[in-house]
């Protein structure tokens, strides 16, 4: 994927919670071939910076721009169908179905008669195509008649991230997503995230550094909701404020 403009640009967002600022001041751009990682310690804002960008919080101040869009203040749904996909720090599936019907409803979401969705999902060839390739594409192919809550917590996080495939996004914003794996889980998760770049703009928030470095093109860090340094994952490293305030020594 040619790197011709971002596909999602944050210019000077802020957000305010009464005497206290979370986020101040904060741009980003995310653009596809890219990950793009946010890192801080707990409190530093990158909840809310991811919950501004997918439209779940509206800015105090500073703009949104999606495809091109202006999309500040954009409810999540709105944002979502411009191309906007998201996953969440507490795994979002439907436990009781099956892994295959979980990412067939995810891409039943994007039609015109969404709320029918037993009896279209089952019939459309379309909505089949985009779950099979969202399936596939996160690694789940095997796994598609397994039941949700069966399977383990490394392969929900997988099914979370092909729910959000299958909805078509462009952007992917993914919120923690090594969160509570073990060694393994993290790998083939890291495995994933490396293939699925070269489709997407991806925004990653993690507290895993080493996945962290081992994905990133671009860092932004975050504390007390301001960015304190931002560049490659080197300059980052290499950065004394970054190391005192977050990294500490061993990086």
């Amino acid at each position: 994927m040619t790197l011709t403009e971002a596909l999602l640009s944050a210019k000077g967002l802020t957000k305010r919670f009464g005497g206290l600022t979370a986020v101040h001041e904060v741009s980003l751009d995310l653009w596809p071939g890219r990950i793009h990682a946010v890192i801080g310690p707990n409190g530093a804002g990158k909840s809310t910076l991811t919950n501004i960008l997918s439209g779940d919080l509206a800015p105090t101040a500073g703009q949104v721009v999606l495809g091109g869009q202006d999309v500040t203040g954009w409810k999540p749904e709105k944002i979502s169908r411009a191309g906007l996909g998201r996953s969440y720090q507490k795994t979002n599936i439907f436990q009781p179905f099956s892994v295959w019907e979980n990412v067939r409803l995810a891409a039943q979401s994007r039609t015109p008669h969404a709320a029918r969705w037993l009896s279209l999902a089952a019939r459309s060839g379309s909505v089949n195509e985009q779950a099979a390739r969202a399936l596939e594409l996160s690694g789940l192919g095997p796994r598609r008649d397994a039941i949700a809550g069966t399977i383990s917590h490394g392969e929900q996080r997988q099914l979370e991230i092909a729910m959000t495939l299958a909805t078509g996004p462009r952007v992917l914003l993914l919120d923690e997503p090594l969160a509570g794996m073990g060694t393994a889980e993290a790998q083939r998760m890291v495995q994933l995230l490396r293939k699925l770049k070269d489709g997407y703009a991806i925004m990653l928030v993690e507290h895993d550094m080493d996945a962290v470095f081992a994905l990133a093109d671009q860092l932004t860090v975050l504390v007390n909701g301001q960015v304190i340094a931002s560049g490659t994952p080197a300059q980052v490293r290499a950065d004394a404020a970054v190391q005192s305030a977050y990294l500490g020594e061993e990086h």
